[in-house]
């Protein structure tokens, strides 16, 4: 019993300093928990969404963007900090950080939802071009040309700031580097497939919302 309790002192001490103040111990699991019950939410909204959406015409190979899908769940796995279960904690969560973040999470997804809502039976998990497609330059996609992406990579930075580890760190990498790459796919397939894109492609950024000078 004494040799387990070292041991879990020890992981302890690996996880926080030892000035910590108790409550910010106390909240920290409190805040990723908050986080994750906004992605899981999305994440089933986003899977029943999927059947508003109408039959495709065209689709790039799957092939084409498969490993940029298991990049992002990938990703999203270690995102969540528990593989492997012990990490050093590269900075404190406290109650500005962790609220920020939370408030981070909750503008990305709401983004993601703007955007879904604004595309409608346009959307498509995949790369699929349906049957009336057209450039949609409003609303969101009048800032980002990926908007659904720029909302859940601003998620997926979020959940690395609450964890404040390095595998949580490289997951929310790993997650944004999937989605630009499949983005590039996307854009070379629409490109070919509709009308329009290429000039929708100059005039607006692709994931950051900066601005576009000719």
């Amino acid at each position: 019993m004494a040799a387990a309790g070292a041991l879990a002192n020890q992981r302890e001490a690996v996880l926080y300093a030892d000035d910590t103040p108790p409550y910010i111990r106390g909240m920290f699991p409190f805040y990723v928990k908050v986080a994750a019950s906004l992605w899981l939410a999305w994440l089933v909204s986003w899977q029943l969404a999927a059947l508003w959406r109408d039959k495709p015409t065209a689709q790039a190979p799957r092939g084409d963007y498969r490993v940029h899908f298991l990049m992002v769940a990938t990703g999203m796995v270690l995102m969540y900090g528990v593989v492997p279960r012990f990490q050093p904690l590269l900075w404190h969560v406290g109650p500005i950080l962790g609220w920020s973040m939370i408030a981070l999470t909750a503008a990305g997804i709401a983004f993601a939802w703007w955007a879904r809502i604004a595309l409608g039976k346009l959307w498509s998990g995949g790369i699929e071009r349906m049957a009336e497609h057209r450039v949609v330059d409003t609303g969101p996609y009048a800032l980002v040309r990926h908007p659904i992406y720029t909302g859940l990579i601003a998620g997926a930075v979020a959940m690395a700031g609450l964890q404040g580890k390095p595998w949580p760190i490289l997951g929310a990498a790993l997650f944004s580097l999937g989605f630009v790459l499949k983005a590039r796919v996307e854009e070379r397939f629409l490109e070919k497939e509709i009308g329009g894109y290429e000039d929708y492609r100059r005039r607006v950024s692709m994931i950051v919302p900066l601005p576009k000078f000719s």
